[in-house]
């Protein structure tokens, strides 16, 4: 086992560290690095993906969002506020981790999503499908 950041994981080398540039600037998510191994609603081409959507009131779409991500397998909150969440995703057998980005724009009615590996250069569509499968559940 190897100490990271503070916990043990068995393969605590694979997670990586934690990138300086998470969070939100001027209403925007961190542009995605040229590799294909991340998606966000404020990208293009490649990596963009569609934000969630909502018609209800935004407290209560994103008290939604939250509970799904407590209640999924791999993720841990980070950074938890009422327009900002940051999560690390942590795969199962090898320890890799992905950081889960969203931002509430309660103006626009729309949730930002930006979610990309630590590590590796290609995902093979790991990111994208864990968005699109919570997406699915809020969606219910």
């Amino acid at each position: 086992m190897i100490k990271d950041q503070g916990e043990i994981t068995e393969l605590g080398i694979l997670s990586g560290k934690k990138p300086n540039n998470l969070g939100v600037t001027a209403g925007k998510l961190a542009p995605c690095p040229s590799s294909p191994n991340c998606v966000s609603s404020q990208g293009e081409g490649k990596h963009y993906i569609k934000p969630f959507t909502f018609v209800s009131d935004a407290a209560n779409a994103w008290a939604k969002l939250r509970d799904i991500l407590l209640n999924s397998e791999g993720v841990t909150l980070i950074e938890d506020s009422d327009t900002y969440i940051h999560a690390e995703c942590r795969t199962k057998i090898m320890g890799f981790v992905d950081d889960l980005e969203f931002y509430l724009s309660s103006e626009e009615q729309v949730i930002h999503v930006r979610s990309a590996s630590r590590l590796g250069y290609s995902d093979l569509e790991k990111n994208r499908k864990r968005v699109e499968k919570i997406r699915e559940k809020f969606e219910l």
